[in-house]
């Protein structure tokens, strides 16, 4: 069998997902089907908006399903018709065994953590938050419960001290091409070798963070409540999106719903009038870009003086 031969049909949604497919198709891989989001409304005209991995596939020309239910019986007929050999999950919701079970060899997953660690919606932000110096990305094997398949391959990165998750994100969607056809290339090669992929099931791990959706009360950093070096790593594993938000108090006039997207912990200076400087439970944080709603984003300095 080679890359041209096996039979791949591609799930995926947003920005991060469109790599994979991306290295797929230009490595000349066999990309059979792609399965994304239905089209949403987005913006003030409300327009249809495509996903990021449908406006890719239609440009390399693959066919796209976009079903609102995956276990619907025309979607599954459509998905059978394309006969793949193997599918592949980058950034998708979470599938029915009907769906991963149905290619021959199965159906592999690209996570955006180090399994065990961070199952869930949003990995990179979770890890970024909780001031994690690591991360990665995972291939491994579905199966019934979420993000707890065999692991296939594993690669990690360092976080910089002061990078934000926007940063860690595009780093490992870049990641991500290796990952995807390093993976399809070692499952083509075990197949022409007739033998079973190797697999490592993931470790038991006594304290497992979890990587729940974010909504946007999740983002409010609540000051009184984090350290200095707490409120640091949860704006930073928010910034640019969704962005961390606050309620804040400048010169004496009182600001609600301001995202904030750079902090940096406050030394024992005292702090000056050109600077917006917040106590927290232990410490304090010097804000230093932000964003109060009907404005546009802007460092402290020019935020200060346009309050003069």
């Amino acid at each position: 069998m080679t890359k041209s031969d096996l039979r791949i049909v591609y799930l995926g949604t947003p920005e991060f997902a469109v790599a994979g497919l991306q290295a797929l198709v230009e490595g000349g891989y066999n990309v059979v089907a792609v399965v994304t989001m239905p089209d949403k409304p987005a913006g003030r005209g409300h327009q249809m908006q495509f996903s990021d991995v449908k406006k890719y596939a239609l440009e390399a020309g693959i066919p796209v399903m976009q079903p609102e239910k995956l276990k619907d019986e025309a979607f599954i007929e459509e998905l059978r018709s394309f006969q793949a050999d193997l599918q592949i999950v980058v950034a998708f919701r979470m599938l029915p065994e009907v769906v991963w079970a149905m290619p021959r060899l199965g159906t592999f997953n690209v996570h955006g953590s180090l399994l065990p660690q961070y199952r869930g919606a949003a990995p990179i932000n979770w890890a970024v938050m909780n001031g994690d110096k690591e991360t990665g990305l995972t291939s491994f094997m579905l199966k019934h419960e979420i993000d707890t398949g065999n692991m296939i391959l594993q690669e990690r990165i360092p976080i910089g001290e002061d990078e934000n998750v926007g940063s860690v994100h595009d780093r490992l969607m870049e990641l991500s091409k290796k990952m995807v056809l390093n993976t399809v290339d070692l499952i083509i090669d075990c197949e022409n070798k007739g033998i079973a992929l190797p697999t490592t099931p993931q470790p038991e791990s006594a304290e497992l963070r979890p990587a729940p959706k974010i909504f946007k009360e999740d983002c409010e950093i609540k000051f009184q409540e984090k350290t200095a070096e707490e409120v640091h790593n949860f704006v930073r594993g928010l910034s640019p999106y969704p962005a961390a938000w606050a309620n804040i108090t400048v010169n004496g006039q009182s600001f609600e719903n301001v995202k904030i997207y750079q902090v940096k912990v406050q030394g024992n200076n005292a702090p000056s009038t050109k600077e917006i400087v917040i106590p927290c439970k232990e410490g304090a944080v010097q804000i230093l870009e932000l964003q109060v709603p009907g404005k546009k984003r802007m460092d402290a300095r020019s935020f200060l003086n346009g309050l003069h």
